[in-house]
């Protein structure tokens, strides 16, 4: 690393060639370097290629374009057709890291594995690079051309691409201050769900030591909803379901059937889950690139050398509501048929029923649906982890202020600490006060610790326990065990793989 212009600018060194940051209040952001070539062209549908090189200084001090896809997030760049050097990561580097001896957090931003990016200001890391950290963050493909089932090309071309960044912390990150040996690799909702997957996706082994993952979706797709995904699609675009086909639509024809594909798959006879979650895409267990689900995955040990901090929101759905992103349930019936097509046994709506007895259907829709998706999976996935013999943390996101819910994505600006970020105001529910922002800070801690150690300040999961910090306001809880009624209900209640309706769900 070295400075110039009166230390407002810093340059490093990576494999492709020097890079050139911006200096400001005790960080360098270093943003838009290429860890993998553009993916179209004749790389389009394949697994991540090498980066070309480049002469001289390479200025980086902006984000690098966006994957395709038509999601427009508040103070973040969309995509335009056309942009295609779209993997690339950001450093963020604390004054003073030299060495190569401070922990990595790399983080992997959500969006249903459809839609987001590393330029949400949110998930800035400028607040974790002053707790000490050298932090990374990359973009990758999402929607078709990241998840969608190709004939013929690898599935679970963003997980890929997140395997490539990683390695690119490998090879590069000494020169920024980062310990390639301490990588701790996180992410929230299909973040999370990235990140689960990365623990049993060979191509990641060994490239991180630790795992934070927030509100881990439960949903992994067999090949055969992943080909009639792919199928509907393709037919909407107008193009047979073959790699000639779909290599003859452009990216943007192909966002634009997805988008009118989940728009209508609600009545879809074929893959009839979506009509209650209009998520298309979602990582393939194809037997490959990812052998199995996470859950299985750690039931079998394979991540057992990995630390992982887990953490969900109690009211996860309210917030996919509050969007748009689920349909309305307000009836007993459609309550009934909604657990049915998500393979839900009928006595978890009896048991919420009875758990919730005056609450609105609505509501104890929400509820079930919440941890159902994100909640218990997470849960168990921490207590899978210590089972088999790894170390696990459980946190849930309880704080609550006046109408402000634990809401998905509430506990990211307090983690990160971007309570103050555009866009925040809605996902916390209103403007941060002193509570709000001394929780942020134990938070951002705890993240900051476990990264570091593998500590983050509350006892671990263990075979036949499970402790759970309680992040709230004013103070935070700490249960010795999580036997709650509610996860009693959960004891045996299977998560399979997802398949077209016509075909049984998977046993497990």
């Amino acid at each position: 690393m070295s400075e110039r212009a009166g230390g407002t600018e810093a340059e490093f060194t990576t494999a492709g060639g020097r890079v050139r940051g911006r200096r400001a209040g005790g960080v360098t952001a270093v943003l838009g370097i290429p860890y993998a070539a553009p993916p179209f062209g004749a790389f389009r549908f394949r697994a991540p290629q090498p980066a070309p090189a480049w002469d001289g200084v390479r200025e980086c001090t902006a984000f690098g374009p966006v994957a395709p896809q038509s999601a427009e997030l508040p103070g973040a760049p969309v995509w335009h057709p056309g942009d295609e050097d779209v993997l690339s990561v950001n450093v963020w580097v604390p004054d003073g890291a030299v060495g190569g001896a401070l922990p990595v957090f790399f983080w992997i931003h959500g969006g249903a594995y459809t839609f987001g990016s590393s330029a949400q200001p949110d998930i800035d890391g400028t607040a974790l690079a002053r707790a000490g950290l050298v932090v990374v963050s990359c973009n990758y493909r999402v929607g078709f051309e990241g998840f969608g089932l190709v004939p013929g090309f690898p599935a679970n071309r963003g997980l890929l691409d997140q395997a490539a960044a990683l390695r690119w912390v490998r090879a590069n990150i000494a020169d920024f201050g980062g310990d390639p040996g301490n990588v701790t690799v996180a992410g929230h909702s299909s973040g999370a769900g990235s990140v689960a997957c990365l623990m049993a996706v060979p191509q990641a082994q060994g490239l991180f030591r630790r795992a934070v993952a927030h509100s881990v979706p439960s949903a992994y797709y067999a090949v055969e909803l992943a080909s009639a995904v792919m199928e509907r699609i393709a037919r909407e675009a107008g193009v047979a379901p073959t790699a000639q086909g779909l290599l003859s639509a452009p990216p943007e024809a192909l966002v634009a059937a997805a988008d009118r594909t989940a728009a209508s798959c609600r009545t879809d006879p074929v893959a009839a889950v979506h009509a209650f979650d209009p998520v298309l895409f979602q990582p393939v267990v194809d037997g490959e690139v990812l052998p199995a689900d996470p859950l299985r995955a750690f039931a079998s040990g394979a991540a057992r050398d990995v630390d992982l901090l887990a953490c969900h929101a109690l009211e996860e759905y309210w917030f996919l509501h509050a969007v748009g992103a689920v349909r309305e349930v307000t009836g007993e019936q459609d309550l009934v048929d909604a657990a049915e097509a998500l393979h839900l046994p009928a006595e978890l709506v009896d048991g919420y029923r009875a758990l919730l007895p005056d609450a609105p259907v609505l509501d104890r829709y929400l509820a079930l649906f919440g941890d159902a998706r994100f909640a218990e999976y997470t849960t168990r996935l921490a207590e899978q982890h210590a089972r088999t013999g790894g170390r696990s943390y459980l946190a849930r996101f309880a704080r609550r202020r006046g109408a402000a819910r634990p809401w998905h994505t509430a506990d990211v600006p307090f983690a990160f600490g971007t309570l103050d970020a555009a866009g925040a105001a809605f996902l916390i529910g209103g403007a941060p006060d002193d509570e709000d922002r001394a929780l942020s800070r134990r938070m951002l801690r705890a993240w900051a610790g476990f990264a570091a150690t593998g500590d983050p300040g509350w006892p671990a999961v263990t075979a036949g326990t499970t402790p759970v910090r309680s992040w709230s306001v004013p103070a935070d809880g700490l249960a010795a065990d999580d036997a709650s009624v509610l996860r009693a209900l959960w004891r045996d209640v299977p998560f399979g793989l997802m398949r077209p309706a016509r075909l049984a769900p998977s046993a497990g």
